[in-house]
C-alpha cells in the first residue's frame, strides 16, 4: 500500500451521521449517488455507517457502508485521494460488495481483493422520458412471497430482500396460475425523490416475450406517481440486449462504475 501523504494537511476524515453535511455532499453527484441518498431514510440510515474526507472543512469524498444487505455495501464517491484516506483511516469492512467509479479501482486494490468486477451502467428515466408499455401484470405483495423467491431461486435478483417487497413496488406476470417474470425496487424514497428499480427477472424458459419489459415499465410507473424525481437502474455493460430493453422504456446511460465482491486485505480491516 501506499503511503499515507503527508503534504495535504487540510485534508482529514471523520465518521459522521449529520445528514445536513451528508446529503449536500451526495446532491453534488445525485444521480450516481441515489442508492446512498435512498438510505438516507430513518430505517435505512440506522444500517449506515458514514464517513467523510473534509478540506479545509468541505466534503470532499465520502465513503458509506450500509449494513442492511448480504454481503454490505460499501460505497465510494468523490475525489480519490479523499477515498484513500477514508479507506484508511474510517471505514474498510471486512466483507463487502463495492460500488465505484473506475478512477477508484487503483484505490480500492489496495485495500481490497476482489473477487469479481463487474463493469456497469446506472441507467436513469425522469418523468418527461418514460415510455410506457402496457401488458397482462400485476403488483405483488407480501402474499407473493414464497412464488417471487422460487423465480428468483432460477438464477435472479442476488440482491432481493423481503422487505423489499413488503416496503417498495413489484410487478409480475403470470401464465397458468405460475409466477413466470417480476421486477420490483431495491429502494424508494419519497422524502428524497429517489427509487432503485430492480430484481428484474424472467423465468429463462419463457423469455423473450417481452414480459421483462412490461412489469418493469408498470413498477416505473407506479415510482412516478408516487413522485419520485429520479428512478435509477444498475445494468452490467455487457448486458447490450437488456440496455436497448430498459432505453426503450426511457432510460438513458447516466455514468459509468463498478461494483463487485470484495475482501479486505489482511490486517487491513476497521
Amino acid at each position: 500500500m501506499r503511503r499515507r501523504r503527508t503534504w495535504d494537511i487540510g485534508l482529514r476524515t471523520t465518521k459522521t451521521t449529520n445528514k445536513h453535511t451528508i446529503l449536500p455532499f451526495l446532491e453534488t453527484d445525485r444521480l450516481y449517488a441515489a442508492y446512498a441518498i435512498g438510505d438516507m431514510e430513518p430505517d435505512m440510515f440506522r444500517q449506515c455507517t458514514w464517513a467523510l474526507a473534509l478540506r479545509h472543512g468541505e466534503p470532499q469524498a465520502l465513503a458509506l457502508h450500509y449494513r442492511g444487505l448480504n454481503p454490505p455495501a460499501l460505497f465510494l464517491m468523490g475525489d480519490d485521494e479523499g477515498v484513500e484516506d477514508l479507506l484508511a483511516h474510517e471505514l474498510h469492512p471486512k466483507r463487502v460488495y463495492v460500488t465505484c467509479r473506475e478512477e477508484h479501482l487503483s484505490t480500492a486494490f489496495q485495500f481490497y481483493h476482489w473477487e469479481e468486477i463487474e463493469p456497469m451502467w446506472r441507467l436513469v428515466v425522469r418523468a418527461e422520458q418514460f415510455l410506457p408499455t402496457s401488458g397482462q401484470c400485476s403488483r405483488l405483495t407480501a402474499a407473493d412471497l414464497d412464488e417471487l423467491r422460487a423465480l428468483y431461486s432460477r438464477g435472479g435478483a442476488d440482491a432481493f430482500a423481503p422487505s423489499q417487497l413488503e416496503k417498495g413496488v413489484f410487478y409480475g406476470v403470470r401464465s397458468r396460475g405460475m409466477l413466470l417474470s417480476a421486477a420490483g425496487t431495491h429502494l424508494v424514497s419519497v422524502n428524497y425523490g429517489v427509487a432503485a428499480v430492480g430484481n428484474v427477472f424472467t423465468h429463462p424458459e419463457h423469455r423473450r416475450q417481452g414480459w421483462g419489459r412490461q412489469v418493469t415499465s408498470a413498477v416505473v410507473h407506479d415510482l412516478l406517481v408516487l413522485g419520485i424525481r429520479d428512478v435509477v437502474l444498475n445494468i452490467n455493460q455487457e448486458n447490450t440486449g437488456a440496455v436497448h430493453t430498459y432505453e426503450s422504456l426511457g432510460f438513458i446511460r447516466y455514468c459509468p462504475f463498478v461494483e463487485g465482491r470484495a475482501t479486505a486485505a489482511r490486517g487491513l480491516c476497521l
